[in-house]
């Protein structure tokens, strides 16, 4: 038996703030053409890179997908179902793991200088590259969100193909496809069920 309906109450995020990053939030499989700018993909990253990953390694890296050239580019990589919509999106933000985060390592946890020498031809550091990429995409569908933009994350796409295409040097591994956009006609499928917290929440 589930417990009583969460109200807005209980967050400390404003009510009109949750609908826009969950509650009303939805994946849009159109778009406008309308378009999105450098400067608000500039403002979703200066936002979510401040969201946590382990040891603050942030191994995600994009490659915004702008030009008709690079459409062309993407395009036969997609499954068929989404190249469609790839293609009418204004903005597709390809999200990926680099492999060598561990390069970064004294800069970005100062505290532990060399510790990222142990990740050096170790089979532990893509997984650990690819485990903090998702996480920093999961906030970046947020920051999208933020800016007041739809996104249509898609994993259905040729992964060594568009590794091969855009990150030829092989220690950048793709994980998902985003489109980015204002939602256009029939965005919208309907909503799916969610489960209950008391199906996911287990207090020992």
């Amino acid at each position: 038996m589930t417990g009583p309906d969460p109200t807005p109450a209980h967050l400390a995020l404003a009510p009109d703030a949750q609908s826009l990053l969950f509650r009303e939030a939805r994946t849009a499989n159109t778009f406008t053409d309308e378009p999105v700018t450098d400067d608000q993909i500039r403002a979703i990253w200066d936002l979510v890179r401040w969201a946590p990953s382990a040891a603050n390694t942030q191994p995600l890296r994009i490659v915004v997908v702008r030009s008709s050239e690079a459409k062309a580019r993407l395009l036969p990589l997609m499954s068929g179902g989404n190249r469609e919509k790839t293609a009418a999106a204004p903005v597709t933000a390809i999200l990926a793991a680099d492999t060598r985060f561990f390069d970064h390592w004294d800069r970005l946890l100062p505290y532990k200088k060399g510790g990222g020498a142990s990740f050096e031809g170790s089979p532990d550091a893509e997984g650990m590259a690819r485990f903090n990429g998702a996480l920093q995409a999961g906030y970046f569908l947020l920051g999208v969100r933020a800016a007041g933009l739809a996104a249509g994350p898609m994993a259905g796409f040729d992964k060594a193909g568009v590794d091969a295409e855009f990150f030829p040097e092989g220690t950048v591994k793709s994980l998902l496809v985003v489109n980015i956009g204002h939602p256009g006609p029939d965005a919208w499928m309907d909503r799916l069920p969610r489960l209950e917290h008391d199906e996911v929440v287990t207090t020992v």
